[in-house]
């Protein structure tokens, strides 16, 4: 099936018109008063794909889109190879940061398992949740995801969900929050340049764009902190979803599902 995958010249073309087209637009960004928003080919990739997907529209058949989720899964093995490649130079990093990155990791799984799966639940998803709420879905956990249940099993569709919705509305929502943050004079901007890594390019990109913009005379120690964090926390976020986020959002929902979730079926 993956061997058809690759060949299919449709799938391809579409990929490669889209991401040059994304590409030439570039990003983005518009100052709004309290700071700015960055928008990024990846967004703009999104919704023309999403645009041309629809059935009414007749460009793609269903049978070529189950082609187009199959090459996710094989993108994702490029991704997570190019990542590893980059854990093992950064490890010395890793354990000079030390407590501060660790606490940041705590945010992310108090955020999306304890209070994100809960609320999952209550909506009445069911395996979905899992992958929705395991972590903050960016390319390396939608890997692990596709990895270990498949990219069209229900928890990849949770994790994917979340993936488009970050996307499509996490470098806005970001953007504005680093913006009202720093507006506050609460923390330092080197403070803040940190926390924008939270472990998504895009995301991060957005919200350095912010901070950058509200205090001119930073923005390069800015841009260097966020990459850094950003870099930092994707690698040491990989191994706590594996080792840890995914067990226990597994143990957590065989726990309250039987308690909070509906009777409704799973999605098939």
């Amino acid at each position: 099936m993956q061997e058809n995958s690759l060949r299919n010249w449709k799938i391809h073309l579409f990929v490669l018109v889209l991401v040059c087209m994304t590409e030439f637009i570039g990003v983005k960004t518009f100052n709004i008063g309290i700071g700015a928003i960055a928008l990024f080919p990846m967004l703009y990739a999104l919704i023309i794909g999403a645009i041309i997907s629809l059935p009414s529209l007749k460009i793609l058949k269903m049978k070529e889109m189950n082609v187009a989720a199959n090459i996710l899964g094989i993108s994702f093995m490029l991704f997570v190879a190019k990542l590893g490649m980059l854990m093992g130079p950064s490890l010395p990093k890793i354990f000079e940061a030390g407590l501060s990155l660790g606490l940041q990791e705590v945010g992310h799984f108090a955020g999306t398992i304890l209070l994100g799966l809960p609320i999952a639940l209550l909506l009445g998803m069911k395996r979905e949740a899992i992958g929705a709420t395991f972590s903050i879905d960016r390319e390396p956990n939608l890997a692990i995801i596709a990895e270990k249940y498949g990219s069209d099993s229900p928890e990849g569709r949770g994790a994917l969900g979340v993936y488009v919705c970050g996307t499509l509305f996490g470098a806005l929502y970001l953007s504005v929050l680093a913006s009202f943050m720093a507006q506050t004079g609460w923390f330092h901007p080197i403070s803040l340049a940190m926390g924008a890594g939270v472990g998504s390019g895009s995301m991060m990109a957005a919200m350095s764009g912010a901070l950058a913009v509200i205090f001119p005379e930073s923005a390069k120690d800015i841009a260097v902190f966020a990459g850094a964090a950003n870099l930092i926390t994707t690698i040491l976020g990989t191994y706590i979803c594996v080792f840890f986020s995914l067990p226990f959002t597994n143990y957590l929902y065989k726990k309250l599902e039987p308690i909070l979730g509906r009777k409704s079926k799973q999605i098939k």
